[in-house]
């Protein structure tokens, strides 16, 4: 590259459910250097399909996408490179959302996200995660950065994802017909991760599986 001329600019995908969000962001960062908007997505689905075609460096994207694939999902795919030649590495995935819980932190993070941004920051933020994250450094906005530092003073318990799947439906009152039914699992396998559930939490009923998880900030 000639020593004048200017580094190629960060190549983002916008994913986020809602048209007018994309809409500003897209307005957004054609307002600084570096970065140029190379395609759109409303869905993990459709993230999925936009980057094997646009090859972006950086996607931004939302944890709640309505029906359909949710952002952790899809950053897992977007951050393993499934679908993509052996050994080639998929894109940096750079988490904005408006929910900063312990759960949802936790499970982006595991899911291989790079940084985890809250909508409420300022663009100058934005924009140096969006740098931060290209280069392949971890971006935390400083709430976020915060509570990461907590659950590593104070470690939650370990679930599995299925573990939590189960909590989340014992938080909606239901009985464990309802749950095998709603996770297409069977009764014995509920009581099962349900007895597991009770160990890690330290409890012995529902009720306190329930409490200790709000209390911990397990539930999304």
């Amino acid at each position: 590259m000639n020593p004048q001329e200017s580094p190629a600019p960060i190549r983002l995908l916008l994913c986020d459910d809602h048209a007018m969000v994309r809409a500003g962001l897209r307005a957004l960062l054609a307002s600084t250097e570096g970065i140029e908007v190379v395609g759109e997505a409303g869905s993990g689905e459709e993230a999925l399909a936009v980057a094997a075609r646009v090859r972006p460096d950086v996607v931004l994207m939302d944890l709640q996408l309505g029906g359909g694939m949710d952002g952790v999902t899809a950053t897992r795919h977007l951050s393993s490179g499934d679908g993509d030649e052996p050994g080639v590495r998929g894109p940096r995935v750079l988490v904005l959302t408006m929910f900063d819980t312990d759960a949802d932190i936790s499970r982006a993070i595991e899911a291989g996200a790079t940084g985890y941004l809250l909508k409420a920051e300022r663009p100058e933020e934005l924009f140096a995660a969006i740098h931060t994250a290209a280069s392949g450094r971890t971006a935390l906005s400083a709430p976020v950065a915060d509570r990461v530092l907590a659950q590593l003073r104070s470690p939650r318990p370990a679930l599995s994802d299925r573990e939590r799947d189960i909590l989340e439906q014992l938080a909606r009152g239901l009985g464990n017909r309802e749950i095998a039914r709603t996770l297409f699992i069977s009764e014995a396998t509920v009581k099962t991760h349900l007895g597991r559930i009770y160990a890690k939490l330290g409890v012995d009923t529902r009720a306190g599986a329930v409490s200790v998880a709000k209390e911990q900030r397990l539930l999304p």
